[in-house]
Parts: structure tokens; C-alpha cells; sequence
């Protein structure tokens, strides 16, 4: 899957379909008089429905499709014979979708289970025949009633990548090489900021089978939650993980600075991120020797008041420990 193919934001126009018309049919047969009314009722028109499908992974097959319409419902026919049901319309959608109202932005549901069905626009019913309106005082009924007209609503698809662990950090921390050493993903590495355009998901391999699945997420800058640079475009990414993985990287100027600007932008952008569990790993660590990492440790151990770990997915040194870490975190294990 290359980088233009990831979408995770689509608008959409649905219809559902149409119900039916019931039939005002009389009842016609040679040798019976006076048949009566035998008009059916029409069907009811088809459902467009959104349905969970863990097969997908981007809303990339919905880039095109900015109309979906469903089957209108057969009109009633004599001898009470009820019209079709319109054909239901799904629209497939990878697990952590939200569906919103377009005009209002209100969130309508949230797809997140394989098979996980929610209609978005139900079908108009079908009108009743003419058989349903005869009594004693009128036998003969010539009327019928006309399909309810389906709905039209606009919706938006907006996709929430579903991962246990979302790297979080400025462009260039080193946040895909770890991806790529950790797991089997093949995310695009080079020494330029904003290399990753789009999320990229790997698996885990741990201790006994287990497995955990990290996200890495494209850079975050400052003022990302304001809009700027690419990182605004990803944070709702962040909201699916239940633990934010830190990446600072050794050489910077200052750990506990880059680490209050990474945690400021997630709060601006949504303040219920800081309930999330937190970790901070010191990449690119080779670069240290064994003096200067102590001395920096000391000085991580006043300021931040959180864990901490040094690793080097160049040298591949702290990766298990990584792994420990993270998995106590995601099971809540005593350390």
C-alpha cells in the first residue's frame, strides 16, 4: 500500500431507496363476480448500511465514490402480491471508523467489530394496497397507498487507526526506524523531516506468541493541534491507543522540553489524552557513552516524573526492556 492510497477522511451523499406503491388492483376472473379489491402492498425500499470489515485498513476505496444510492422497493401487484424489497446499499469500512452527520459534525457511530452493521439511511415503506381499506361500507376501495420516499444524508467517514501503542514525537526521532526494528512493517526511512505521510501499523512478536500492535504516527510540530504541519492531520490516530510511546531522540537540546511541547499539543488537541498511560524512550542512545547517559539519566530523574528508558534501534540495544515496559502497561502488570 503506498503513501497516496492511505485515506482515513471521506464525505459521502447516501440515499436509501424508495418504498413502493401499494396496487389499487380489483380482483378480475371470469366466472367470480364481483372479486373485490386484491391490490398488494409494495415493498420497502433499501437500506444504505455501514458494516465493519477487518480486512480493511484505509477508506482508499471510497475515494471515488461520492454517491451511494440504494434499490428502490417493487410496487404491489394483484392477487395481494407485495412488491420487492429495494436492494440494501453497504458501504465496507475498516474497524475504528466514525461516522459523522456532515452538517452538524455530531458523531452518529462508532464501527468498531468485525460484522458490526448500522444503517445510515433506512428505506422508505412501502405503501399498503387497496385490500387493507375495504370494509362493509366500502367494498370497492379504488385507492392506494403511494412508497415513502427514502432519505438523503451526508456523511463523513473518518477513520481512527486501532492500535495498543502510538508513537508519539517530532519529525526525524527515529519514531519508524523503531517500527521497522520492532516488527515486520517496511514503513519509508530517510533523514528528512515528515518521511511518514501516512500512519503505519506493525505487530509486535513478545514473549510466549503474545503480540501487541504500534502505530507510528506521522511527526507532530508545534502548534499541530492549531493546524500546522502534517501531525494535525494524524492526532485522531492517538485517540485509539491506550499507551503514548515518547520519542525524543539524545541529541536533542533539551528531553523535557520537546517532551512538555509533545504533551501540550495532544492536550490542546483533545485533554482526554492525558489519561492515557505514558512512556518516554530516549532514541538514538548509541550516541551517548556510558558517563554521559548516567549524567543525563540523573538529570531525567528531577525533572520528569515519568518513566523513561534509553534505546538505539540502530544498535538494537533496549528493545526487549522496551517490550517488557510497554507490554506491564498494556496488561496493567505490576512492575
Amino acid at each position: 500500500m503506498t503513501e497516496g492510497n492511505f485515506v482515513d477522511y471521506v464525505k459521502i451523499h447516501v440515499f436509501s431507496g424508495k418504498g413502493g406503491k401499494g396496487s389499487a388492483h380489483l380482483h378480475r376472473e371470469k366466472y367470480i363476480t364481483k372479486g373485490g379489491p386484491d391490490g398488494g402492498d409494495g415493498g420497502r425500499g433499501g437500506h444504505v448500511i455501514v458494516k465493519g470489515n477487518k480486512n480493511l485498513w484505509t477508506l482508499f476505496h471510497l475515494k471515488f465514490k461520492r454517491h451511494v444510492k440504494a434499490e428502490h422497493g417493487g410496487n404491489g401487484s394483484k392477487q395481494r402480491s407485495s412488491g420487492a424489497q429495494g436492494t440494501d446499499e453497504y458501504i465496507e469500512v475498516p474497524l475504528g471508523t466514525v461516522i459523522r452527520d456532515t452538517d452538524t459534525n455530531e458523531i452518529i457511530k462508532e464501527i468498531t467489530e468485525d460484522g458490526q452493521e448500522f444503517i445510515v439511511a433506512e428505506g422508505g415503506m412501502g405503501g399498503r394496497g387497496n385490500w387493507h381499506f375495504k370494509s362493509s361500507t366500502n367494498q370497492t376501495p379504488r385507492y392506494a397507498q403511494p412508497g415513502i420516499d427514502g432519505q438523503q444524508v451526508d456523511i463523513t467517514l473518518e477513520l481512527k487507526v486501532l492500535a495498543d501503542v502510538g508513537l508519539v514525537g517530532f519529525p526525524n526521532a527515529g519514531k519508524s526506524t523503531l517500527l521497522s526494528v520492532i516488527t515486520a512493517a517496511k514503513p519509508k526511512i530517510a533523514n528528512y523531516e515528515f518521511t511518514t505521510l501516512k500512519p503505519n501499523l506493525g505487530i509486535v512478536e513478545y514473549r510466549d506468541f503474545k503480540t501487541f500492535v504500534v502505530a507510528d504516527i506521522p511527526g507532530i510540530i508545534e502548534g499541530a493541534a492549531e493546524g500546522k504541519g502534517l501531525g494535525h492531520r494524524f492526532l485522531r490516530h492517538i485517540e485509539r491507543n491506550s499507551t503514548l510511546l515518547f520519542l525524543i531522540p539524545a541529541d536533542a537540546k533539551n528531553i523535557k522540553e520537546q517532551y512538555d511541547i509533545l504533551l501540550d499539543e495532544l492536550k490542546r488537541y483533545n485533554p482526554e489524552l492525558m489519561d492515557k498511560d505514558r512512556l518516554i524512550a530516549i532514541s538514538k542512545s548509541d550516541l551517548l557513552d556510558a558517563e554521559l547517559k548516567a549524567e543525563m539519566a540523573q538529570e531525567l530523574d528531577s525533572e520528569l516524573k515519568l518513566p523513561y528508558i534509553f534505546i538505539s534501534s540502530v544498535a538494537q540495544a533496549g528493545l526487549t526492556e522496551l517490550k517488557d515496559k510497554l507490554w506491564q502497561m498494556l496488561n496493567k502488570e505490576p512492575v
